[in-house]
């Protein structure tokens, strides 16, 4: 049975590190024709600070994220990335006081962490966010524990979700209020996800 630790996860958010050099200016590029242009700087910002957070322990996943969750909580002011250090906190608790998990039990952790960031925020699958992004990759990855097949079907999950919400209009933050003008253009934050998962995977 395949899974997964601490150093697993380092090693998922030192690739994210990595990726945000070349991804920076296409997210906040993709962020300035619907809101701030920040999104790209922000992820940056917040997935550094990730990275160079001191972990207290190899041994405890949940203890590895919830430093993580507090280190991308001081880095940012955004919505978005208040949502990520949501979705982080969700993951410590889940995992507290574990060695390693189980990759089957990726998807649940997400559906907790994507639930977690719909209460936070108060946005709803559908309205064209990084949750629907998210809910795809949980449904694709249900029951799976191979991690080649993991990290392929995760990838097409964010890629076919993005096609499908580009043509629909964004329902939720400052991007709502351009309406049907933002149809045919992709949501920063589910892209962000979408190009992050790639990377990692």
């Amino acid at each position: 049975m395949s899974t997964f630790g601490v150093t697993d996860v380092k090693a998922v958010v030192a690739k994210a590190a990595a990726a945000m050099v070349e991804l920076e200016q296409e997210l906040n590029a993709a962020d300035a024709k619907l809101g701030d242009g920040d999104t790209g700087g922000m992820l940056a910002r917040v997935i550094s600070a990730i990275e160079k957070a001191a972990v207290p322990s190899n041994e405890d996943v949940g203890t590895c994220f919830s430093a993580y969750a507090k280190a991308a909580a001081v880095a940012t002011g955004s919505s978005l990335g208040t949502l990520f250090a949501t979705a982080l906190m969700t993951l410590a608790k889940d995992t507290k006081g574990q060695a390693s998990v189980p990759l089957s039990e990726l998807a649940p952790l997400l559906a907790k962490a994507r639930d977690a960031m719909m209460a936070r925020g108060g946005a709803k699958l559908g309205d064209k966010t990084v949750l629907d992004a998210i809910d795809a990759v949980v449904h694709a990855l249900e029951g799976i524990g191979d991690p080649a097949e993991t990290k392929s079907r995760a990838v097409a999950a964010t890629r076919a979700v993005l096609s499908e919400f580009r043509g629909k209009p964004n329902k939720i933050g400052r991007a709502r209020m351009f309406a049907d003008q933002t149809i045919g253009l992709d949501d920063p934050g589910m892209l962000a996800f979408a190009k992050l998962c790639e990377a990692v995977a």
